[in-house]
């Protein structure tokens, strides 16, 4: 083709979307928006919310699930909606307060005020309905502070992955949203910049400068995604200028940001925008077939529950299809869908194809909407846990060198753990130093024998001792209670070398035991109790990605070198972790609870940790249950995060119960089942279910504890299993899944629903009259597909469909660890429950962690055993 030939096509392409772009325009001008009691402008296909969430819901500032926010054609597309002190802040930068939100249903218009404790600064924001858009003021009572001038401005975000492969315009210019960040940065006084966080730093200072992300487009009206009328989507400034800006330039889970600075010495209306997304009046939402992606076994219940658009006219049936060899199919059953109603914005139907039994494959289809092919096979749950076992723990473990075939995960990371924690010290992830160490070790002093065992806590590096003590446990009793032989990674413990898919003759979750006791028993070595956990003390090395033997120099601080200078066995460099040390009851025992049940997996294996882990765990019991030594109780107030005492007491009473339990099962010693009998059981037995932190996590201990005790016990305890009966079977009036879904704040929900599947596989097989296998199945049916918003699998690499991206460390790469188990569907308030596939940065919907990836591996193996025995 010649180049004349290139020009017309270009300039008829321009002008194609210079025509469609008024067309599209055109729809939106249809409809106008409305303003519900909830605090949400809709239109058709649009919803605009207005501060159902507020910034640092889950503690971690500025999550992106807060202020303005705005879902278009059933994707969320738009958070923020602030005025914000940074050209893109970072997760960790400051963020305002809501000090009032007014809605205004009448008037069709809401008003929020937002305050800055830091600066001693107020604003107001005014939306309402205005054409077919939002109209957006910004009002200040009083001028900028001086500290504010060009730096405070109007923000709303973008979601990057929205918009890739996307374009926009800008005034008389056009532009692709770039795929990865490139845009244009300067480097500015450090002295200039805004504070973050509790005086924290999210990149180290070089040369007294800071880096500053610069607009990619300027202009006084922006234009998004002009070529798809799904997001197309424009802000116009009625008041200034606009800045385009990519804010993944500094953090990789920034998010486009759209900004007007504020101008200084002004009052009332500083800035106005207004936002105007495209409606299409005919679009609905595709129907969601949520099922398991893994698949069914033969004879358990199996429904699926279709998820439809309220403006959708239900189908009275849906098909199931066998799969043959040649790729044709043929109709296995046809049955009518049983209404279950609205739940949150959708309606939902019920599709029991429980009678289809035979072995194969299959697809489920409704409508003109299919699922993808999934199994019907008496050993569809034999495998399902190996991925989280085979890959994902090996990957997670700190202080060992990990390679996969050709691929290093990481080298050995953090063998100059660990520094004794300052006094008086508050970081992030909820790091708390007070006024004792608690140790014999003195502030910011080496704390010798904490590198080794653990494992990464979770997206991020740290070790924290009670997730520790969770995941040893579940991989303890999994081992226990199923005997897992599976051997396909290799550990080498004394050259702190991994290899995964290369068996070493040892079952795994033996050394996956063996590896966290380590961890665990390695704090009572070192100062005599369990800590909190062991952590890096800079934002700058917290928010890593990629090698965790990067994140330190591996050598261990010493304070008579200069920065970056190093002896060969020493180094001046302060970047290695930290120790949190105070003693903190709940988790004492929780540890000694933890090594108990270790101990049981370890023998035969490890014998010498086995006998040192349950010693210590017997020890922790007589002198903190037996005798009754009680420290002051200052550490009620200590736990910053937690400030209800009467939470505090009863954790620490669950805890008490936990660690007799696992000391009994260990033991066999009667005077732990006459302390349970006579001091424990007397004052919960009426409320058993409630007992601890988390509303049924105690109920298996009891189960546990039933070989043990007399039958005035185990009448007592089944009147408790009919409650947990009653409560679950109430789930299915609550939600179509029948499962205890999450409702927002700091997670989603996967952990309690794997904690509440556990139970009731617990209890169905110590009380198989009272619970039957449907709970404990609908819990992990709930994981592998069915659940709210889509059919995905929450366990990478297990189902058909399953998650490509998550929050691992390895996020940047927009990738996974196989086996990762994520924390699923996530309420965006008021009413639409998320998991995004395409931006893995979202950590309250996509982070990994190891207590639910071993609960996880626990509650496989229990579901595969149940229904195993069944059959038989």
């Amino acid at each position: 083709m010649n180049i004349t030939s290139i020009k017309q096509r270009g300039i008829i392409l321009l002008a194609g979307i210079v025509l469609i772009f008024p067309l599209f325009n055109l729809t939106a001008q249809k409809a106008n928006f409305t303003l519900n009691d909830l605090g949400v402008f809709k239109k058709h296909g649009v919803e605009v919310m207005i501060y159902n969430d507020s910034f640092n819901e889950g503690g971690f500032f500025d999550e992106k699930v807060n202020g303005i926010q705005m879902i278009q054609h059933g994707v969320r597309t738009v958070t923020g909606g602030a005025v914000r002190l940074s050209p893109t802040p970072e997760q960790w930068d400051l963020t305002p307060t809501v000090q009032d939100r007014i809605i205004n249903v009448e008037k069709n218009s809401a008003e929020v005020t937002l305050f800055y404790d830091h600066n001693n600064f107020s604003s107001k924001l005014r939306i309402e309905a205005k054409e077919s858009g939002i109209l957006i003021t910004t009002i200040l009572d009083k001028p900028l502070p001086a500290e504010l001038i060009g730096k405070a401005g109007m923000h709303i975000e973008f979601l990057p992955a929205a918009y890739f492969k996307k374009t926009y315009f800008m005034d008389n210019q056009s532009g692709i949203c770039p795929l990865y960040p490139a845009g244009p940065m300067s480097l500015e006084p450090y002295e200039d910049k805004t504070p973050q966080w509790f005086g924290q730093l999210t990149a180290e200072i070089i040369n007294n400068a800071y880096a500053k992300t610069l607009p990619i487009a300027q202009g006084k009206k922006l234009v998004l995604a002009p070529d798809d009328p799904k997001l197309l989507v424009s802000i116009e400034s009625l008041s200034g200028e606009l800045n385009f800006l990519d804010g993944r330039n500094l953090a990789q889970n920034g998010w486009y940001v759209i900004r007007e600075v504020l101008p200084a010495g002004k009052t009332g209306e500083v800035a106005k925008w207004l936002l105007t997304p495209n409606s299409i009046p005919d679009w609905m939402r595709e129907p969601v077939i949520g099922h398991s992606q893994a698949g069914y076994f033969p004879k358990q219940e199996k429904i699926a529950v279709i998820e439809l658009d309220k403006n959708d006219t239900p189908k009275q049936t849906a098909v199931v299809y066998k799969l043959k060899e040649d790729g044709s199919r043929v109709k296995v059953l046809e049955n009518n869908l049983k209404k279950w109603g609205q739940f949150t914005r959708y309606n939902y139907y019920q599709f029991d194809f429980s009678s289809v039994t035979d072995e194969g494959l299959y697809v489920i289809g409704y409508d003109n909407v299919e699922t993808k092919a999934f199994p019907i096979s008496a050993n569809v749950y034999d495998n399902i846990w190996h991925p989280t076992l085979d890959v994902w723990f090996p990957v997670q473990m700190d202080h060992m060198f990990v390679n996969e075939a050709y691929r290093v995960w990481h080298g050995a990371p953090h063998l100059d753990d660990a520094l004794q924690a300052p006094l008086d010290t508050l970081i992030h992830d909820g790091y708390s130093q007070n006024s004792r160490t608690d140790s014999p070790y003195k502030p910011l002093e080496h704390i010798p024998g904490l590198n080794i065992g653990g494992w990464f806590d979770a997206g991020d590096f740290d070790i924290r001792t009670n997730s520790h003590c969770e995941t040893v446990m579940y991989l303890a009793e999994a081992w226990e209670d199923y005997k897992l032989t599976r051997d396909q990674t290799t550990v080498l413990k004394d050259r702190k070398y991994v290899e995964i898919h290369r068996p070493d003759g040892i079952p795994d979750i033996q050394q996956q035991v063996e590896h966290g006791t380590l961890a665990l028993i390695a704090q009572y070595r070192a100062v005599g109790h369990a800590i909190h956990g062991i952590i890096v003390p800079n934002l700058h090395q917290y928010h890593h990605l990629g090698d965790a033997v990067n994140m330190t120099d591996n050598l261990v601080y010493n304070p008579k070198l200069n920065p970056h200078e190093t002896d060969g066995f020493t180094s001046g460099t302060f970047d290695d972790r930290w120790a949190f040390t105070n003693i903190f009851p709940p988790v004492t025992f929780q540890s000694a609870a933890a090594l108990a049940t270790a101990s049981i997996a370890l023998r035969g294996y490890n014998d010498e940790l086995a006998d040192e882990s349950l010693q210590t765990a017997i020890k922790v019991w007589d002198q903190e249950v037996l005798q009754k030594r009680e420290s002051d109780s200052a550490w009620l107030s200590e736990l910053f995060f937690i400030t209800d005492k009467e939470i505090l007491k009863r954790w620490l009473s669950g805890e008490e119960l936990r660690l007799t339990i696992k000391l009994l099962l260990a033991t066999e010693n009667e005077k732990y089942a006459n302390h349970l009998a006579k001091n424990l059981w007397p004052s919960i037995k009426d409320r058993a279910y409630e007992t601890g932190l988390f509303s049924s996590n105690f109920l298996p201990l009891l189960a546990d504890a039933i070989p043990y005790m007399d039958k005035k016990y185990v009448k007592d305890l089944r009147e408790q299993v009919i409650k947990f009966k009653q409560v679950s079977d109430s789930l299915f009036i609550k939600n179509p899944y029948g499962v205890p879904l999450g409702r927002g704040g700091f997670m989603a929900g996967n952990y309690s629903i794997i904690s509440w599947a556990l139970t009731a596989g617990k209890l169905h097989q110590a009380f198989p009259d009272l619970i039957g296998p449907e709970y404990i199945l609908r819990g992990l049916n709930y994981l592998l597909g069915t659940h709210p918003g889509s059919d995905i699998s929450f366990v990478s690499a297990v189902g058909t469909d399953s998650k490509m991206r998550t929050y691992s460390n390895n996020r940047a790469d927009f990738s996974f660890i196989a086996g990762s188990v994520v924390p699923g569907a996530y309420l965006i308030r008021p009413d639409f429950y998320e998991n995004k596939e395409d931006w893995p940065f979202i950590w309250y919907e996509n982070e990994t962690v190891i207590d639910y990836c071993s609960g996880y591996i626990y509650l496989a193996a229990t579901v595969n055993d149940i229904l195993s025995n069944q059959s038989e």
